[in-house]
C-alpha cells in the first residue's frame, strides 16, 4: 500500500471510507501533496456534547513499506482503528471522536513534511484545535509467551532492564514525559475494558528514539499529548518490514483484546 501502487492506495480508501459509511459515519478528507503524488488522510467525527471543542484522536497509517503485505504493519492497527470506531458509534461523549486514517507514515515520508500525521497534527495546530489526547496505533498484532522474545530499546540503560518485560506478550502504551496524565487515564480505561491483556505504560524522555518511531512523534512536535500503543515492532516481530509479515502469524484473539480495552479508554477519556 504505497502511492507508487496507485490502485493500492485506492482500494485501501475504498475499503476505510465504505466501513465507515455503513456504520453511518461522513467520510472527510485531507489531501496534500507528498513528494509530487497526492496523499489523503482520512477522517470521522462524532461531536461531543458538553466539551465538543475538546478533541481525543485516534489514528493509525495505513501504508506499508514497498517489501511487505503489512499485516501487522500496519493492517492490524486499521483493523482495530476500524472495530473501536465501530463499538464506539452511538457513544456520545463530553468531547469530540476523531478517527484518522493517515497516509505515509512509512519511508520515504518517514520524518518529513510529508507524513499524514504531520500534515494533519500541523493543520490542527494552525486551525487552534484542542487535541486533549491523541493515541497511535501502530502494529498492535503479534504475541509471543516465549520468554526472551522481547527486546528492550537500545536507548535504555542496562540497570533498568529488569523492569521490562522479557515475554512479548502485551500492549505497550508509550509516551513522551509531558504526556504521562494522558498515559495515566489511558491505562485506567483500558484495564476497565480487558482484564485478559496485559498493558506495559511507561513515559520516556523523547531522546530514546525508538519512543518516535510512528505518527505520535507528530502530534509530539506540536505540543499535543501523545500515546503510542503498540506490539512494539522490531522489538518482538521478526516479520518487521519483511515479506513474511502475513495475515497468518497475527493472533486475533489478543487483537481482540486489544480493541475492547482501547475502545474503554476512548470512553473514559471522551467522558
Amino acid at each position: 500500500r504505497t502511492l507508487s501502487k496507485p490502485k493500492t492506495i485506492e482500494a485501501t480508501i475504498g475499503y476505510i471510507e465504505g466501513q465507515w459509511s455503513e456504520m453511518g459515519y461522513a467520510n472527510d478528507r485531507e489531501c496534500y501533496d507528498a513528494m509530487g503524488d497526492q496523499a489523503t488522510n482520512l477522517i470521522v467525527e462524532r461531536p461531543g456534547t458538553k466539551r465538543a471543542d475538546e478533541i481525543v484522536l485516534l489514528g493509525a497509517h495505513y501504508d506499508t513499506v514497498y517489501s511487505t503485505p503489512g499485516a501487522d504493519d500496519n493492517a492490524s492497527a486499521v483493523a482495530v482503528l476500524l472495530e473501536v470506531s465501530r463499538i464506539l458509534g452511538e457513544h456520545t461523549g463530553k468531547r469530540t471522536a476523531r478517527y484518522v486514517a493517515f497516509a505515509c507514515e512509512e519511508p520515504p515520508y518517514f520524518n518529513m513534511d510529508s507524513m499524514g500525521s504531520q500534515q494533519h497534527a500541523r493543520a490542527s495546530r494552525r486551525r487552534g484545535d484542542q487535541i486533549v489526547g491523541m493515541l497511535c496505533l501502530e502494529m498492535v498484532g503479534y504475541y509471543s509467551l516465549v520468554k526472551g522474545s522481547q527486546a528492550v530499546p537500545t536507548g535504555i540503560p542496562r540497570w533498568m532492564h529488569r523492569f521490562f518485560p522479557q515475554r512479548g506478550n502485551f500492549l505497550a502504551a508509550v509516551g513522551n514525559t509531558p504526556s504521562w496524565k494522558l498515559c495515566w487515564r489511558f491505562r485506567r480505561g483500558f484495564k476497565r475494558g480487558t482484564r485478559r491483556m496485559p498493558l506495559f505504560s511507561i513515559c520516556l524522555p523523547e531522546k530514546i528514539h525508538e519512543i518516535r518511531l510512528s505518527d505520535n512523534g507528530s502530534f509530539w512536535d506540536q505540543g499535543y499529548p501523545a500515546l503510542m500503543l503498540t506490539d512494539t515492532s522490531f522489538l518482538r516481530n521478526p516479520n518487521y518490514h519483511q515479506a513474511t509479515d502475513t495475515p497468518e502469524t497475527l493472533d486475533y484473539p489478543r487483537m481482540t483484546e486489544v480493541t475492547l480495552g482501547v475502545a474503554s479508554a476512548m470512553r473514559k477519556l471522551l467522558g
